[in-house]
């Protein structure tokens, strides 16, 4: 990984020094210069750190956990229907895209945050199980001789399609996860997967316990993204890695105009036809907008302690998948 650089550093520095600070706790510390610069200063950045962005709403880091709650309870039982409509179906090649680069082998342990519906956990179910198909048509051919009762158990023990692996969905959202355990239900999903509520800043696992944390979608609406971060770095074991399909900041001006005609004209109009919910979707719209750059992004990332920290644009540059390891 090249060296950080100044803006880097002093990012990084910044942020250790102000938690250094934090934690030291020392007496008087904000009236030891009363009416100084110091004081004043540490008084604006304690109120800046209360406060964050909810769309381009300024509103209280508390206010923030309970609106993206209310916005994705109202929109949970349309989520699909409006993924179609918003991206014209593209959101599935996306995350097609991810598994590929994901390229998960049997036994591998997934851990899927803010993923409530279960579009990556099916994806992760469906490859392993194709894998697993195409080594049985391999032994097959190279053992004519099997019985067709054989033949027949081979493809019909489910666990042993899987090869031992399993996918962790994890979401903050009751709703969200109503829809993805229903959707399991309707597809037949039994083995391999399992629900959890739970905070991406403070996931209800062990240390080291995954071999890959996936999160699409999802962690522009997280308050706290560094702690996020620290979180997915905290539980994935050594050699582990992490992977973000999210939105990103569109470089070209003409498609960047055309981009920000349809989302703030087009999709809001969409959410009120189809969900009756224009406010939610004008918020996923302008939470898109808000999310840091993909080198601010891949910096954050890198400050969390991952490393070989890379991004690939999809689409002319309007989402990214970042992938970083825990080495």
């Amino acid at each position: 990984m090249a060296a950080p650089g100044p803006r880097v550093l002093a990012g990084c520095c910044g942020r250790r020094w102000t938690r250094a600070l934090r934690s030291c706790g020392l007496p008087g510390l904000r009236g030891s210069w009363p009416g100084g610069q110091l004081s004043a200063r540490l008084l604006s950045q304690e109120k800046r750190a209360t406060e964050t962005h909810f769309g381009f709403e300024t509103v209280s880091e508390e206010e923030k956990g309970g609106k993206v709650y209310q916005v994705f309870e109202s929109v949970a039982k349309k989520y699909d229907i409006m993924n179609d409509m918003m991206s014209l179906g593209i959101h599935r090649v996306w995350k097609d895209l991810l598994l590929w680069k994901m390229n998960p082998l049997p036994g591998t342990q997934l851990l899927d945050v803010a993923g409530g519906t279960g579009d990556i956990a099916f994806r992760f179910l469906k490859y392993i199980q194709g894998q697993h198909q195409q080594k049985q048509k391999r032994q097959v051919r190279t053992q004519q001789n099997l019985s067709w009762e054989e033949i027949a158990k081979k493809y019909q023990d489910e666990e042993d399609s899987l090869g031992g692996s399993h996918v962790m969905v994890c979401d903050i959202n009751r709703e969200m996860l109503k829809v993805g355990k229903q959707k399991a239900l309707d597809r037949g999903y039994k083995a391999g997967l399992s629900w959890v509520l739970g905070d991406a800043e403070e996931l209800p696992f062990d240390d080291d316990k995954f071999d890959i944390y996936t999160i699409a979608f999802g962690i522009r609406n997280v308050t706290h993204v560094d702690r996020a971060l620290q979180e997915a770095h905290r539980v994935l074991k050594p050699g582990g890695r992490f992977l973000c399909l999210e939105f990103s900041q569109v470089n070209n001006p003409l498609i960047s105009r055309l981009y920000d005609l349809y989302s703030f004209q087009v999709i809001p109009v969409l959410g009120e036809v189809i969900a009756g919910d224009w406010k939610s979707y004008q918020y996923l719209v302008e939470s898109i907008r808000k999310f840091p750059s993909q080198e601010e992004f891949k910096e954050m990332i890198e400050d969390a302690g991952f490393q070989k920290v890379t991004y690939e644009s999809l689409t002319s540059g309007i989402v990214a998948i970042h992938s970083a390891f825990k080495l």
